[in-house]
């Protein structure tokens, strides 16, 4: 959905300014929040109701979140409300936390892994992926018993394919050639 991308890009921008001049890790928390209230269908199925007004829908999600909301955060779910922009609530948190990495130099790494990885593998793994890639990794680590064994890491779209089961079709692919 690149048209929903696009617009939600000048609120992530106009966000992370704001969190720029202030508490980075306060805004960060309150745009993952936003994100998962504007994901949930009962809230976009509320925010679709005719019935219901745009200061109705504002405090209604400003209710629903946790985190304290500041004068500039009110003002922004309210500015979405009016603007029927609540939908964009997911991809605001996604580009936001992009912008985010982005200025820290770092990155979000998808492990996906054979088997359960202790703690101590994933520091050990983690260091090495982070010499690889040559940034800091924020890893979330998944089980798929399909790969048989092995990571499979997907850092951006960058993919390193460790895993049994790639060795298998890089071997099936040989062969039949």
């Amino acid at each position: 959905m690149a048209e929903l991308a696009t617009v939600a890009r000048p609120y992530a921008e106009a966000l992370f300014r704001v969190a720029q001049n202030g508490d980075m890790a306060a805004w960060s928390t309150l745009v993952s929040e936003l994100a998962q209230i504007g994901a949930n269908p009962d809230v976009q199925a509320f925010a679709q109701n005719p019935n219901v007004t745009e200061a109705q829908l504002a405090d209604v999600i400003a209710s629903l979140v946790k985190s304290p909301l500041n004068a500039e955060a009110k003002n922004f779910i309210a500015m979405l409300a009016e603007n029927g922009r609540v939908a964009l609530l997911p991809e605001i948190g996604a580009q936001f936390h992009v912008l985010k990495n982005a200025m820290a130099g770092a990155a979000d790494a998808q492990i996906d892994s054979a088997f359960e990885i202790s703690a101590d593998q994933l520091a050990q793994l983690v260091a090495t992926l982070e010499k690889k890639f040559g940034r800091k990794l924020n890893p979330t680590v998944t089980v798929d018993p399909s790969l048989i064994g092995g990571v499979r890491v997907v850092v951006g779209d960058e993919v390193l394919d460790t895993s049994v089961r790639a060795r298998l079709q890089q071997m099936h692919v040989a062969l039949t050639a």
